[in-house]
């Protein structure tokens, strides 16, 4: 008797796994992987550049300009400050 009631309790147990490795690879196989776009420098750079002071501005988004131009270094940071 003992033997049947441990038994029912590991097919219980069995289905109970089953049905969340089932509702798991659902749930990842619905997902969608995004590709993240190369961000714009210029554009990045020049976000940070907003004041109220035009010429404080100015002299930012030329600093972006260097920074991100064509011969720019990738490694090169301006202070933007």
């Amino acid at each position: 008797m003992r033997w049947e009631m441990g038994e029912r309790k590991q097919r219980k147990m069995r289905k109970e796994i089953m049905v969340a490795v089932l509702v798991l690879c659902v749930v990842v196989s619905q997902m969608e992987s995004v590709e993240a776009e190369d961000p714009d420098c210029y554009d990045l750079c020049s976000t940070g550049c907003v004041q109220p002071d035009t010429r404080l501005m100015q002299r930012c988004d030329r600093k972006c300009q260097i920074k991100c131009g064509p011969d720019a270094d990738p490694d090169f940071e301006v202070n933007l400050g």
